[in-house]
């Protein structure tokens, strides 16, 4: 069985996809990660985000950054929204995705196109997402417990770049699969997410027996 879900930064589809794959035992991938690696290799190459050369040569980042604390860092995470909108930065990563996808038994991957573009036949696709209000204070909050120092209007106005690029860019833009089950977790915490991504995925399964 493979699940996608996708959805805009700070939905909580990434802690959701988690708890999918711990309840299904399946491997997970957070294909965002790949992106932030990117995004930093980039800048430790000394390069521009925004060049599509720079960033294609980034996307021969060494395995161990992947286990970087700093990705999951705001300044990452727009280095990320950054370089994905290059075609050749998203060619690099797709075969590495699929073959993810592909796995013996299934697999989760979130991100922002898993549905669309990286494992479009997935018999399960979730689209999470939240008010944008609730997105930037989730974010403000997580990067306050990482200790950042970064104000919660500074978050919200970057999530609304983000989102722009994310659903505008020319490849492969955020944008909800025709089959997909859509969440909106605004008002639920984690664990009442979860179970609601559960039940969505149980309903699908339901419909596809």
């Amino acid at each position: 069985m493979i699940i996608a879900v996708d959805g805009p930064t700070a939905s909580g589809k990434g802690t959701i996809a988690k708890g999918l794959a711990r309840h299904y035992q399946l491997p997970h991938l957070d294909t965002g990660l790949l992106y932030r690696a990117v995004g930093r290799q980039v800048r430790l190459n000394g390069g521009d985000p925004d060049d599509p050369l720079d960033a294609a040569r980034a996307c021969e980042f060494p395995d161990s950054l992947l286990a970087e604390p700093m990705l999951r860092t705001e300044a990452v995470g727009a280095l990320a929204s950054r370089v994905s909108v290059h075609k050749r930065v998203r060619a690099a990563l797709l075969a590495r995705q699929r073959a993810f996808a592909a796995r013996p038994g299934g697999a989760v991957l979130d991100g922002r196109d898993i549905g669309t573009v990286i494992a479009p036949d997935a018999p399960v696709k979730l689209f999470v997402t939240a008010s944008l209000e609730a997105r930037a204070m989730r974010r403000f909050r997580e990067s306050q417990s990482r200790g950042e120092d970064v104000t919660l209007d500074a978050i919200h106005a970057d999530l609304v770049r983000r989102d722009a690029r994310d659903r505008n860019r020319a490849e492969a833009p955020l944008v909800e699969a025709a089959d997909a089950m859509v969440l909106d977790n605004s008002d639920l915490d984690a664990a009442e997410s979860l179970a609601a991504a559960i039940a969505l995925v149980e309903r699908r399964r339901g419909e596809q027996a």
